[in-house]
């Protein structure tokens, strides 16, 4: 055969891997507002970068008349490219070629390139739009999903792994998101869940729909697994890009450095007013971590879980930083189960890729209450405990305002082994607050007064003046400075620079045994 018509083969079958499910099923496609699965690459990698892996793979099911059916790509694209001139491993399920179904070869195929990603330690992103398990090919359909659960599992905390969900995603299919890092979602044309609708319907009789049972507002809000959800599907893989900006590349790297372009020695006196004097009274601190941070930008993890803390990354003088911060506005910054558990993982993926950890603190407790602690917040509380403990990053903590009890404890303070501890002068450190202290210490005095809410006030008062403050733990060594607010940003780039260089090493084991 000339060497023309071997080129024109090639060219011919490669053709029909651009085509993915022909005509009409990409005009489907785009008709549901969803791109194809070759456009979901153009956009998230840089451009001319992709370059495809085990395209030209075919499976070899022979069950329900497989063998006479043509399956490009058996569903999925998979292969490296780049985002901002970084390696990347990435795997594109097609949703036009058999709906996406994952079989034997499809699940190869995935499994591949997360072997090639740890060999070459670069992140993992997958983007997910399936029917699910390919049930033509039974059992082989499940073993490809447990391939790729445990790459998954030995990947975590060894190279960052990316899910988009742009379409369904069932059953099985769920896990592989869930152990992963970072999972986005978008708006009307994604859902997730175990089991769909009309089994509800048929196990329960409940009737509920696709979006309520596992769409994005569902998970964005209430479950927890959505991170981020785009408006559409460019959307979601520019905000995917813009997380990517921030992770290493793997967990022997460092963040990537940019030159910055805020001035290290700017002020914030921004935060006078910001941060009210009434301690009762709330305000949003991601105004405080935007006044600090390079070009105040602060890249936000679950915006909508959770919103008594805040998670998510920035930049200062040019270095990437994870953010964990009470947020007063919602529920005055209490702790509760979902807050921990949203701390404390964020806590855990920041130490796992060298991603230093700043803390800021104004919270007046663990959240009481019988559904509380029925629902295990001791066990959840723990969370954030054990993940402070255990991270060996540089650990910054700015106490705001409130810091009580064990909230206190948790926040990353001296005793968990924090590196530095800052104090503005409207902190208060303390076992509670004020008013609560007295009705315990004070109770006979109080019962036994003419007028128990005025002696109430009057010790509460003398009571504030004495130890609601930042002087008695600075006394103590448990805060290191009380840093006026206007060089808030200053203090910290200075302490980050100081600890860059940490080098702490925990005790031989195994793992330990986090409370989950």
């Amino acid at each position: 055969m000339a060497i023309e018509d071997r080129l024109k083969e090639l060219k011919e079958k490669k053709d029909i891997l651009k085509k993915g499910g022909g005509k009409e099923k990409l005009e489907a496609q785009h008709a549901k507002g969803k791109l194809s699965a070759r456009e979901r690459l153009d956009i998230l990698l840089d451009k001319g970068s992709f370059v495809e892996i085990n395209g030209l793979m075919k499976h070899r099911s022979t069950d329900f008349n497989l063998d006479k059916t043509e399956i490009p790509g058996d569903g999925v694209i998979t292969g490296f490219g780049t985002i901002e001139g970084r390696l990347v491993y990435v795997f594109s399920q097609d949703f036009t070629v058999m709906g996406g179904s994952l079989g034997e070869t499809h699940a190869y195929k995935i499994s591949y390139i997360m072997d090639q990603a740890i060999k070459v330690g670069a992140p993992l992103i997958g983007i997910n739009d399936s029917g699910g398990a390919r049930i033509q090919e039974g059992v082989d359909s499940l073993k490809g999903y447990g391939e790729i659960f445990y790459r998954n599992s030995i990947s975590s905390g060894v190279v960052p792994q990316i899910t988009a969900i742009m379409g369904p995603c069932a059953g099985g299919a769920v896990y592989s998101p869930a152990i992963g890092d970072f999972v986005f979602m978008t708006e009307k044309t994604s859902y997730m869940f175990i089991t769909g609708p009309q089994v509800v319907k048929t196990v329960l009789h409940q009737d509920v729909t696709f979006e309520e049972l596992g769409g994005p507002n569902i998970h964005e809000t209430k479950s927890g697994m959505a991170h981020r959800v785009g408006k559409d599907d460019t959307d979601t893989l520019k905000l995917m890009r813009k997380l990517f900006s921030y992770l290493p590349s793997n967990n022997l790297e460092d963040p990537p450095y940019i030159k910055p372009t805020d001035d290290p020695l700017r002020q914030t006196p921004e935060l006078y007013s910001i941060i009210p004097e009434d301690q009762n009274k709330g305000y949003r601190s991601s105004q405080v971590v935007e006044a600090v941070l390079d070009d105040n930008e602060f890249f936000e993890i679950h915006p909508l879980y959770a919103p008594n803390i805040l998670v998510g990354f920035g930049r200062l003088d040019g270095r990437v930083v994870g953010i964990v911060a009470n947020n007063p506005s919602h529920i005055a910054g209490v702790l509760d189960i979902n807050s921990s558990d949203k701390g404390s993982r964020f806590v855990r993926f920041c130490d796992a890729f060298n991603i230093p950890i700043l803390t800021f603190v104004d919270t007046p407790g663990y959240m009481p209450g019988l559904e509380q602690e029925h629902g295990g917040i001791i066990r959840h509380g723990a969370k954030l405990l054990y993940s402070y403990s255990e991270a060996t990053v540089p650990l910054i903590t700015v106490i705001m305002r409130k810091a009580y009890g064990g909230a206190y404890i948790a926040m990353a303070s001296k005793h968990l082994r924090a590196d530095a501890v800052y104090a503005l002068p409207t902190a208060e450190i303390a076992v509670m607050g004020p008013k609560g202290a007295c009705e315990i210490v004070f109770r006979k005095e109080i019962s036994e007064s003419s007028d128990p809410e005025k002696k109430t006030e009057e010790l509460s008062e003398d009571y504030k003046n004495k130890f609601a403050n930042p002087y008695l733990a600075a006394g103590r060594g448990y805060v290191d400075d009380v840093v006026d607010p206007k060089n808030l940003r200053t203090v910290l780039i200075n302490s980050l620079r100081v600890y860059e260089t940490k080098n702490e090493l925990l005790p031989k084991r195994k793992h330990g045994i986090i409370p989950f």
